[in-house]
């Protein structure tokens, strides 16, 4: 076969094969990139291996040395330490910095309660209180229809609020990602605070430290997988730039027409 003979586009190898396989082949190319750009937007949008390094080595550092030395103001001076360190690592390299500078809000909040009570265990308290009520909100917004996953991750998706009214698919998505953030959160707190009342402060770190990921992770896999099979979002961004477009072109028409009414 020469190179005329050889299909060169798809409406090529519609001909030779029928519009049916294309068009099957069309819909997985579809899916294909629609779970590549889910999977690129949730990493971006929950900060990646590196943000997740970010939110761990605080506070792995805080109870090795802590499990070493048994002292809480070493242990809290390092881990406020590392946590700065890492926000001037993504400013001198002008990253993204929001979920290093989350990381030393709570790392700050953490050094200052267990500063103040002389309890090493209360650095971990101000973190577990936010999963908690990270929780809570997940789950009060999917009952209220409004599912925080769906405001967290609509703007990432260049979506905003549009799957709540036009694209009912994406809605339930949304919701059946927040019912899993919500609960495996909870399931967190419920191993979590009862170890903080009974273990010893190195035994309740070094699990608190093994709890940081997995449930993270199973998260975000589940929101991918509601997500890849729910319909694409509606880019509204796009949709405003062509309207703004199309509204220039009416008016440079109307111009136009002003200048040469005879046209």
């Amino acid at each position: 076969m020469t190179s005329l003979d050889k299909p060169t586009s798809e409406t090529d190898q519609t001909h030779l094969t029928g519009p049916q396989h294309a068009g099957g082949k069309h819909a997985a190319q579809q899916d294909t990139a629609s779970k590549a750009v889910t999977e690129a937007a949730l990493f971006e949008a929950f900060g990646g291996v590196r943000g997740m390094v970010e939110t761990v080595l605080p506070g792995l550092l805080f109870v090795t040395i802590f499990t070493i030395n048994k002292d809480l103001h070493i242990s809290a001076i390092a881990a406020l330490a590392v946590s700065l360190a890492l926000v001037a690592v993504r400013l001198i390299r002008r990253d993204t910095v929001k979920h290093a500078f989350s990381g030393v809000f709570g790392v700050a909040f953490g050094v200052v309660f267990a500063m103040m009570t002389g309890n090493a265990k209360d650095f971990y308290l101000p973190g577990m209180l936010y999963t908690l009520g990270l929780a809570v909100a997940y789950l009060g917004t999917a009952v209220a229809g409004v599912p925080l996953i769906g405001l967290i991750l609509g703007p990432v998706f260049k979506e905003n609020l549009s799957w709540r009214t036009r694209n009912p698919g994406r809605k339930k998505a949304y919701t059946k990602a927040s019912y899993a953030w919500g609960l495996i959160l909870l399931a967190k707190c419920a191993i979590l605070f009862p170890l903080y009342w009974w273990a010893d402060t190195t035994q309740f770190g070094w699990v608190l430290i093994a709890l940081k990921i997995p449930p993270f992770l199973l998260a975000v896999y589940l929101t991918w997988v509601f997500l890849a099979k729910a319909p694409p979002p509606i880019d509204v961004f796009a949709e405003m730039e062509a309207e703004e477009q199309a509204e220039k072109d009416r008016k440079a028409q109307a111009a136009a027409a002003l200048r040469n009414p005879e046209a």
